[in-house]
């Protein structure tokens, strides 16, 4: 068990489910959760992940934060969180993070993290990039955050889609440093 509280973004990329994912591992590590979820993940999470997927991602959550509601606690560096996920990350979120426009309560939470030094961790999801995408990454990076696109580990030999995403959301939140590192890790054979 630890003291850790997390910050969760969600935000209308497709693959809602490293959402509900990185949610799960946070959970089972016993720390607390703070979630905003933008308008638009509220649509992918349904279409992705059922109609329940929004209540089951708010049902982990210590503290749930409407996205348009940019004075709440997560929006102040005053309040003690040990850093930010934001899974996945869509390019409007990481154009906006990366401009510092924290025109809603999940960009400006994000911002907060960066101006606080404490991790920020993107799953940024889109494919093929532009160079915008590319200029994005490279902005958020310098400020501090790690942007990790949600690659599969296929070394690790995964049975299906749902061990992919339990991987990608485990390397996440080891990013984060708040407990026993939580994601597979690699074996040189014989092991």
């Amino acid at each position: 068990m630890t003291d850790a509280r997390v910050v969760l973004g969600v935000s209308g990329a497709s693959g809602a489910g490293l959402g509900l994912a990185v949610a799960r591992w946070l959970s089972k590590m016993g720390v607390k959760i703070d979630l905003v979820v933008s308008p638009a993940a509220h649509l992918t999470l349904a279409q992705e992940c059922g109609a329940n997927a929004f209540a089951d991602l708010k049902n982990m959550a210590t503290r749930f934060h409407a996205n348009d509601n940019v004075g709440a606690s997560i929006a102040s560096g005053s309040v003690p969180v040990s850093g930010m996920i934001v899974a996945p990350c869509s390019m409007r979120s990481l154009a906006a993070i990366s401009h510092g426009l924290d025109d809603n309560l999940l960009t400006r939470a994000a911002s907060v993290q960066l101006k606080e030094r404490r991790p920020l961790v993107l799953l940024a999801r889109e494919t093929p990039l532009t160079l915008a995408h590319l200029r994005n990454m490279t902005a958020a990076t310098e400020m501090g955050a790690v942007v990790m696109p949600p690659v599969p580990a296929f070394y690790l030999g995964p049975n299906d889609l749902t061990d992919m995403v339990n991987q990608i959301a485990a390397r996440a939140v080891d990013c984060l440093g708040v407990g026993e590192p939580v994601a597979k890790r690699w074996c040189a054979p014989p092991c």
